[in-house]
C-alpha cells in the first residue's frame, strides 16, 4: 500500500497542493546525474589538498571563470602521476556523483592526466618576463622604508582578519601609529581594478608614508588579482613604499616581485612597517648612556689636560721669564755698554789721527809759523816779483788775518839769514 503510494507521489508531477518531498527530489537529481555517467573533462587544478589520504581539488575551464570541486579516493590515487599540483593543467575521466544527505555535488575522479602547463601559469611566467625585461623587478628600483611612519596607508578586504592583523599588531608595537584605511575587493573579477584604485588613492595622500596590501592567504586562483598587471603596473608607478603581505608562501603573486617589502604575512608586514616602541625606547636609553659615558670621558680628559697646562712654569708663576731672563740681559747689556764704549773710543782715535794730519796738511799752519800768502788785487796768488810790478796793491794773508800793502817793485836780493851769519863768523 505504502509502495504504490510511494511510486504514484514519484511519477505524479510536483504541485504546491501534492509537493514532492526533498528525498524524491533528491533521488530524481541523483538519478538524473547516475544516467549521465563518466566524461573526460580538461582544466586547470587551482586547489589542491590531501586529507585522510584522499584529495580534495577544484578545476577551473581554461577560458571561462567556471569552477567544478573534484575528489579523488585514496584508491584512484595510487593510479594517478604523483606530481600533480596546484597549476597544473589536466584532462580527467570524472562521473558526477551527487551526495543525498547533504545535498551536494561534486565530480569523482577515476583518472587524471597532465595536459602540460595551464594557462594561468603559462600567462603569468609571459607577463612576469615581461616586466622583468622592463626593470620592474630591479633591486636598484626597490625603496627604503621610513623609520617611523606616521601615517600608514592599508589596502585590505572590508572586515578582514588581514586587517584586524595588521591594525592590533601595529598598535602592540606603537600606539599612535595612524592607518589610513581603504577597502578593496581582493578576489574576482573587479578586484584587480579595486586594487589598484586604492593604490593610486594612497599614492595621492601625501601623509602617508607607507603602504601595506593585505590578505590572508588564499587558493591559487583567489590569489590571481595581486599577480595582475594592472596592478603591478599601479604599484610600480607608485611613489609611496609599497609592502605586499598576501600570506601565500607557496606562491609568489607579481605583487611580490614589484613591491618595495615583501612580508610572509600581514602580522609580519606590521612588524617590519612599525617600530617597537619598547624596543626603540631601550636603544635610546642604551644611545643616551652612550653618549653620556663618551661625553663624561671626553670631559675627564680635557679636564686632566688643563691642569697640566695651568701646573707649567709658564702659568703657574708669571716672572719665571724675567727671573730666568734678568741675568742674561744683565750681561747682555753689560756687553752692549763695552762694546759702544770701545767703537767710541776707536773713533776719537781715528778722529784724532785725522785732525792731526788734516792740521799738518792745512795753509793755516803753515801761517801760523811765520809764513805769508801774498795777493794780487785781484785775488790771485803772487809767485813771482813780475806778479807785482810797482805801485800795484797786495794783500798779505798772515796767519790771523791780512794786511794791505802797495809793492816798490823788484828788491835787491839779500844773502839768506844763515849765510850772513856764515860771514859774520
Amino acid at each position: 500500500m505504502k509502495s504504490s503510494e510511494s511510486s504514484a507521489m514519484t511519477d505524479a508531477p510536483s504541485t504546491a497542493e501534492a509537493p514532492w518531498p526533498v528525498g524524491v527530489l533528491s533521488n530524481k537529481i541523483k538519478g538524473y546525474l547516475d544516467r549521465l555517467g563518466t566524461a573526460w573533462v580538461e582544466g586547470e587544478i587551482t586547489q589542491w589538498g590531501v586529507s585522510g589520504g584522499n584529495v580534495y581539488g577544484k578545476l577551473k575551464d581554461p577560458d571561462a571563470d567556471i569552477t567544478i570541486g573534484f575528489t579523488i579516493w585514496s584508491s584512484v590515487k595510487a593510479r594517478i602521476p604523483s606530481d600533480l599540483k596546484q597549476g597544473d593543467r589536466v584532462i580527467a575521466l570524472v562521473k558526477p556523483n551527487y551526495w543525498l544527505k547533504a545535498g551536494s555535488l561534486t565530480m569523482q575522479v577515476f583518472e587524471m592526466r597532465h595536459v602540460g602547463l595551464g594557462d594561468l601559469l603559462e600567462r603569468l611566467e609571459r607577463l612576469r618576463a615581461s616586466l622583468a625585461a622592463e626593470g620592474l623587478f630591479a633591486l636598484e628600483r626597490k625603496r627604503r622604508l621610513p623609520f617611523l611612519p606616521s601615517v600608514v596607508g592599508l589596502i585590505t578586504g572590508k572586515d578582514s582578519d588581514a586587517e584586524k592583523d595588521v591594525l592590533r599588531n601595529a598598535h602592540l608595537r606603537w600606539p599612535a601609529v595612524e592607518f589610513r584605511v581603504v577597502h578593496a575587493m581582493v578576489q574576482g573579477d573587479r578586484a584587480a581594478r579595486d586594487i589598484a584604485r586604492a593604490i593610486g588613492v594612497l599614492d595621492a595622500d601625501p601623509q602617508v608614508d607607507v603602504i601595506i596590501v593585505a590578505r590572508g592567504g588564499g587558493d591559487f586562483q583567489n590569489l590571481l588579482p595581486f599577480s595582475d598587471e594592472v596592478v603591478v603596473r599601479a604599484a610600480a608607478a607608485a611613489t609611496t613604499p609599497i609592502v605586499s603581505a598576501i600570506g601565500h608562501e607557496a606562491d609568489r603573486p607579481l605583487l611580490d616581485d614589484v613591491a618595495d617589502l615583501r612580508a610572509s604575512t600581514p602580522t609580519d608586514a606590521a612588524k617590519r612597517v612599525i617600530p617597537d616602541v619598547s624596543e626603540e625606547l631601550a636603544r635610546v636609553e642604551q644611545a643616551r648612556a652612550r653618549i653620556r659615558s663618551r661625553v663624561t670621558h671626553t670631559v675627564s680628559i680635557e679636564v686632566d689636560r688643563i691642569a697640566g697646562l695651568r701646573s707649567r712654569p709658564a702659568l703657574a708663576r708669571s716672572t719665571w721669564i724675567v727671573d730666568v731672563r734678568a741675568d742674561e740681559l744683565t750681561r747682555w747689556v753689560a756687553r752692549g755698554t763695552e762694546l759702544a764704549d770701545r767703537v767710541i773710543e776707536r773713533a776719537r782715535d781715528r778722529t784724532r789721527e785725522l785732525h792731526g794730519r788734516l792740521t799738518a796738511l792745512s795753509p793755516q799752519s803753515t801761517l801760523a809759523r811765520g809764513y805769508a800768502v801774498v795777493q794780487s788785487a785781484d785775488g790771485s796768488v803772487v809767485r813771482s816779483t813780475t806778479e807785482a810790478p810797482a805801485g800795484g796793491a797786495l794783500h798779505i794773508r798772515v796767519a790771523d788775518g791780512s794786511i794791505g800793502a802797495t809793492s816798490e817793485g823788484p828788491l835787491p836780493v839779500a844773502p839768506a839769514p844763515d849765510a850772513a851769519v856764515s860771514s859774520g863768523k
